[in-house]
């Protein structure tokens, strides 16, 4: 088993270097070895275990998979459906003991993200990314779906304003961009902070136009347990929107004054916090942004207790965003579960997920919608 998992690791290593490695071998010196007298066979397997064992402590495989049920009531229409959402896998390098790479793949979707990290000072104080990466706006967005209490994952206002999906004029970007980052920590790790430069296109992308985003995030620790980030960004988007079907002009019904190719100012800030115990977990933040001349806003609580013991526990949360505060295009969402971990990083479940009606400037838009989610969670580092 010990060898199989250190020819798996190796496997990858070896995709990855290898036209180094064999331009390489055409041009370094033969030296002694120590097998002297050795028969070739043997003296090759040697080396062949040596650099598998060597290749094997330089990487980690990581992995996670979430799928289940959703069944939803919308304007007295039922549906239900069995879904994999997220089958991922990565592997990240650790090249020097300051020089790592990291490949992360979405099984289910497309490559998510490549970058390679420098340290460049002998502490944690200064590391240099370049890459394809999460974006650091808002709390949530950095954070891997596997450690979310809601089965939806993010917010209304982190989907919404980080790119994740929600908004027609970024598309789909799943809250990652292309870039460069320099990010560290200091003060024994109670400060932590991140600037980014980012194309604000989204993954796999080309920037639309010749601005780019500059995204910050700061985070302090002043007691155990507790964390308060602040993040904000600084853009031009490129709309990436089509007309909205029987207008021929405006690509989302959030911000319908900008067409497909306009550049237009998109701004955000958010505060929030995270704070852990052993009796609860809760973090909450408030998020604004301004795309155009149309501005947005919310807020979130999400948290989670034990129930008796700290594999099962409850979830709740409650989410407020404005997608448009002119229109009072407004949305309230509220969850409320449960969730067991049955194997370390491993869970199960359930949810029911309540969302009001859309209405724009009075205007009657969406229904009400409830809806009752199951998921199992399976991850392996």
């Amino acid at each position: 088993m010990k060898q199989k998992t250190i020819f798996a690791k190796a496997t990858l290593a070896v995709a990855l270097a290898i036209f180094s490695s064999t331009a390489a071998m055409g041009q370094r010196p033969r030296v002694d070895d120590g097998t002297s007298g050795v028969s070739d066979s043997t003296a090759t397997k040697s080396k062949g275990k040596k650099v598998l064992e060597t290749l094997a402590d330089h990487i980690q495989l990581h992995g996670y998979a979430q799928g289940g049920y959703c069944y939803t009531n919308r304007s007295n229409t039922n549906t239900n459906s069995f879904e994999l959402k997220r089958v991922l896998f990565w592997a990240n390098a650790q090249i020097t003991d300051r020089w790592s790479f990291l490949f992360m793949h979405d099984f289910s979707s497309v490559v998510q993200e490549f970058y390679t990290d420098y340290r460049i000072t002998k502490n944690k104080a200064l590391t240099v990314r370049v890459g394809q990466f999460k974006n650091g706006l808002s709390l949530e967005n950095p954070l891997s779906p596997t450690s979310m209490e809601a089965i939806d994952v993010y917010s209304e206002g982190v989907t919404f304003l980080s790119g994740c999906g929600s908004d027609p004029l970024m598309g789909v970007q799943y809250g990652r961009d292309l870039g460069l980052a320099l990010f560290g920590e200091t003060n024994d790790a109670k400060l932590r902070y991140e600037l980014q430069v980012m194309n604000g296109q989204g993954i796999n992308k080309k920037d639309g136009n010749n601005f780019k985003d500059i995204i910050g995030r700061i985070e302090y620790r002043p007691v155990k347990g507790l964390n308060l980030v602040a993040t904000g960004q600084i853009g031009r988007g490129h709309s990436v929107a089509d007309p909205i079907a029987g207008t021929g002009t405006g690509g989302s019904v959030y911000n319908p004054t900008i067409n497909k190719g306009d550049d237009y100012k998109r701004n955000r800030w958010t505060a929030g916090f995270d704070y852990k115990c052993k009796k609860i977990k809760l973090h909450g933040e408030y998020l604004e942004g301004y795309d155009g001349n149309v501005t947005s806003r919310g807020g979130y609580l999400t948290g989670s207790v034990p129930l008796g013991r700290p594999d099962l526990e409850f979830v709740g949360s409650y989410d407020y965003f404005n997608f448009n505060t002119t229109l009072g295009y407004d949305q309230h969402k509220a969850i409320a579960g449960i969730q067991y971990w049955f194997y370390q990083k491993c869970r199960v479940q359930l949810q029911y997920v309540y969302k009001s009606a859309y209405t724009a400037g009075g205007v009657f838009v969406r229904d009400n919608s409830h809806a009752i989610m199951c998921q199992l969670q399976v991850r392996f580092n």
